[in-house]
């Protein structure tokens, strides 16, 4: 059985992956989340990956390309991204952001995640 693990965020490493983007991850044997934190004008480049994606926009506002088209994700805005689908996204804002994955993300947590650093 699985063992049930309370985690408060404030005890979780912030992570720096360039001047503009850092995060914290939480994860489980199959679902990961994590914060993101993304300064205005920062750039994830376009990429995909197997795990389905829930991109849930806590304050500022992303400029995503899903698929060859754009949308901006504002407060209170929830985007799911299939498996497999090519997504980048460029901060309109300072932003802040909680990404739910499912199958957790082995490239973040290897540290195997070059798009996002440098």
């Amino acid at each position: 059985m699985a063992k049930v693990e309370k985690v408060k965020w404030d005890s979780v490493k912030k992570e720096k992956m360039s001047d503009a983007i850092s995060r914290q991850m939480i994860y489980g044997e199959k679902a990961m989340v994590a914060k993101i934190f993304l300064k205005k004008g920062a750039v994830v480049p376009a990429h995909r990956h197997e795990s389905e994606q829930l991109t849930w926009i806590m304050s500022g506002a992303l400029e995503l390309t899903v698929a060859g088209e754009k949308i901006v994700l504002k407060e209170n805005e929830l985007l799911k991204i299939p498996s497999m689908v090519e997504h980048a996204a460029v901060a309109l804002e300072d932003t802040y952001d909680v990404d739910i994955f499912s199958p957790i993300r082995s490239d973040w947590i290897s540290g195997n995640d070059a798009y996002l650093r440098k």
